[in-house]
């Protein structure tokens, strides 16, 4: 049997709530089943305001619009991440400056931030690698200190906490991913996360192409027009009644990761001791939701060994990202602020296994192959 990487998860009512969608009349945005998953992330994360997006990127985009990133604005960020987190800012004309990561969680080294900023930094990227929290009481309070905004891209971090508190609440605004890859899922989707109640009306209107269209839906406005810059940054109400079936079924979703990441971690502590690999490290403070689980090898030689013994063996593991620093793209409109040496030692060596609910009936060959191949 091939194991793959990633297979997308249903709960079974998916089609039960796209067809009541259809029955409804109402397949464009902001139906019945986007107003429920905006009231379950509000509730359940304690943002503001959340609004749905066609995808994480989208809601990247509205964060740089409503930061009013202007050309030149510089925006310090990880290299080791997706290429949304910085193309959303470089759509406005932001400069991406790029920051080390820690060796332990992979995620920004925030002893690093504040040597990176400059009188043009506007604001702060965060990106919580795994789903495991940044170090943000000492991001924020750089932030506070030199009146910078803090965006949290939290696209693997749904169910996840950093003191007890639900990623995506502690940051200005924050973006969520429904991408199929990730721990809940609509295929494609997203969600902004507002913190600051001063920008709750300008995302509304961000989100509904600069117009002021929530307003007039609420009755605040006799009609709606042209206020504000924008684009349609909305969900159709298929992807949303999608999403609420995933919704619903979250805590028993998080649950079976963890059991998998957790079953992954145990049988892999004996191979780091031996230094033939690295497990994640996990704060005390934070708690994960078990997006992914991956391991460190000694060189890429070795992981690239490794990945080749799995695929022999039909089971698909995979790197993750090439540094942005290093990146065609990023170094023509970005930057790097200092020393990079984890960043690239963590792109050779990484390598992420797979992680799926299913896959438990498989999960003993596949540790046994992992535990032959390093």
């Amino acid at each position: 049997m091939n194991i793959p990487f990633n297979k997308p998860y249903m709960t079974g009512k998916e089609l039960w709530y796209i067809s009541q969608a259809h029955a409804s009349g109402h397949l464009a945005g902001d139906g019945q089943f986007t107003k429920k998953c905006n009231a379950w992330l509000e509730q359940r994360i304690g943002c503001q305001k959340a609004l749905l997006t066609h995808s994480c990127t989208a809601a990247l985009e509205m964060a740089a619009i409503l930061a009013d990133i202007q050309p030149g604005d510089e925006v310090i960020m990880p290299s080791y991440t997706f290429v949304s987190t910085a193309n959303a800012f470089v759509l406005r004309g932001g400069v991406p400056v790029f920051v080390d990561i820690r060796p332990d969680t992979l995620n920004i080294d925030e002893t690093k931030i504040e040597a990176a900023i400059t009188p043009r930094t506007k604001a702060i990227a965060v990106v919580h690698y795994a789903g495991v929290g940044c170090e943000m009481d000492t991001i924020m309070d750089i932030a506070r200190r030199h009146n910078l905004l803090v965006i949290e891209d939290a696209a693997q971090g749904i169910m996840s906490s950093y003191k007890g508190r639900p990623l995506g609440s502690i940051g200005h605004l924050a973006a969520l991913s429904f991408h199929e890859t990730k721990n809940i899922i609509s295929g494609e989707g997203g969600a902004l996360l507002v913190n600051d109640a001063r920008l709750v009306a300008r995302a509304e209107m961000v989100r509904e192409k600069g117009t002021n269209r929530s307003q007039f839906f609420r009755g605040q406005v006799d009609k709606y027009t042209w206020v504000d810059v924008g684009s349609s940054y909305l969900p159709g109400e298929v992807i949303a009644a999608f999403l609420w079936a995933q919704m619903e079924e979250a805590d028993a979703i998080t649950k079976r990761r963890l059991d998998i990441w957790g079953t992954y971690h145990q049988w892999f502590a004996s191979l780091e001791q031996a230094g033939k690999l690295r497990r994640p490290v996990l704060p005390r403070e934070c708690t994960h939701n078990a997006h992914m689980y991956y391991i460190l090898l000694p060189t890429l030689q070795r992981r690239t060994q490794f990945i080749e013994a799995l695929k022999a063996k039909n089971i698909l593991s995979v790197f993750h990202y090439i540094p942005l620093h290093s990146s065609p793209r990023g170094q023509q409109v970005g930057r790097a602020a200092g020393d990079m040496t984890h960043t690239n030692q963590t792109s050779d060596r990484l390598v992420r296994l797979p992680l799926w609910l299913g896959l438990e009936e498989h999960l003993t060959d596949v540790i046994t192959q992992v535990m032959a191949a390093v």
